[in-house]
């Protein structure tokens, strides 16, 4: 029987690595033309997800890329107040260890035979047992398994729901090269998290491990045209980066130092979610894992759920390889439990990001009592 996924995203990988390594083929159907065809984002923060890169058998190979030393985190106030300082030890145990979100996912593109992915391969459709794709091509399937991320059009087959803004829009800006290029910046930000937290403002850094530090400026309780009103002319980079400047009255010299900084990638991010605790009936034929499934705040839970979905869908599959249904049926019923208890906790931290108090808020969530 015919196993179709669609979208080569963390959680469509993760499932068709772990078919594999059960004996079962699958089919994954990717829209972008290339595995390179566009950056894959920054770091991720693996923890939970390490279990299914174990069911995986790609641990061994994961620890050899991830950077311990990325779990070393700052949280400090917009005046420059330093409330929180973690530094790993060298000898500290993998348990969060960040990652290249690009290096992951090339770790299980090449950990499947080749002609497991078939690239450009748009989604637009799914009926009777076919897909169909926007060249004009078509596909069969037994299960169809939609990974095709936020805006995902698979999810449709499914549920009615849809990602709705939580106000929330990121302006996301990047250093290149930082220890040659700003060794001053680079010792600040340190070798992982950098989190200055406002009042309704947040600035955060983050060392990646091709050098660049990666930096998000979100802007909390905000409406759903903001950008468009912001001020923010996205197609002026310099331009742009003065504007965010002027958008951080206050805030201590070294970190607007940060922005200036800066190159001319300035991409800006609208932050949607899918109803916390999200269900729907199951149908035999069709799934969802990732954010297709379960689209969350950004705050470190969604790549993980995205791994272990794949990994739980792919053991229920070979547990009940001739019973579709019922392996539809087990990994929906797990599924819903652990995403809907990450979501609430999710949407919790969010809570806490856009409080008055959030760098206290915050640091209270790390060091409680």
């Amino acid at each position: 029987m015919t196993i179709a996924i669609v979208g080569a995203g963390l959680g469509g990988l993760a499932l068709a690595r772990v078919l594999h390594v059960h004996g079962i083929d699958a089919v994954v159907h990717e829209r972008e033309p290339s595995r390179d065809a566009r950056g894959q984002g920054g770091m991720l923060d693996i923890h939970s997800g390490q279990w299914a890169l174990r069911e995986a058998g790609l641990i061994d190979r994961f620890h050899a890329i991830a950077r311990g030393e990325g779990q070393d985190m700052r949280l400090l106030e917009p005046d420059g107040t330093l409330l929180l300082q973690e530094d790993t030890p060298e000898d500290a145990p993998l348990d969060r260890p960040e990652v290249d979100r690009a290096d992951l996912r090339d770790l299980l593109l090449d950990s499947l035979p080749d002609g497991v992915v078939r690239w450009g391969r748009a989604f637009e459709s799914a009926d009777d047992g076919v897909l169909r794709f926007a060249d004009g091509g078509s596909a069969t399937y037994d299960l169809l398994v939609g990974a095709d991320g936020a805006n995902s059009r698979v999810r449709a087959l499914v549920t009615d729901a849809r990602p709705t803004h939580i106000g929330q829009h990121v302006v996301e800006v990047g250093i290149p090269d930082v220890d040659r290029t700003h060794p001053d910046l680079a010792a600040m930000v340190g070798r992982g998290n950098y989190w200055v937290l406002g009042d309704g403002i947040s600035l955060a850094a983050q060392r990646n491990g091709d050098g660049r530090v990666r930096i998000g400026v979100s802007f909390y309780r905000t409406p759903e045209d903001w950008f468009a009103t912001s001020g923010i002319p996205f197609d002026d980079p310099p331009a742009a980066r003065a504007r965010l400047i002027e958008l951080l009255p206050g805030w201590h010299p070294r970190f607007t130092a940060l922005i200036a900084a800066c190159d001319d990638a300035v991409v800006p991010r609208s932050i949607t979610t899918l109803p916390v605790g999200l269900t729907w009936p199951s149908t035999p034929d069709v799934t969802l894992v990732g954010d297709a499934a379960h689209l969350m705040p950004p705050v470190g839970e969604g790549a993980n759920m995205a791994l272990l979905d794949g990994a739980v869908l792919g053991l229920a599959l070979a547990a009940h390889p001739d019973d579709f249904p019922t392996a539809v049926k087990d990994y929906e019923r797990e599924m819903f439990e652990r995403t809907g208890a990450a979501a609430r906790m999710s949407a919790d931290l969010q809570e806490l990001l856009m409080s008055p108090n959030a760098a206290r808020s915050m640091l209270a969530f790390f060091q409680p009592g």
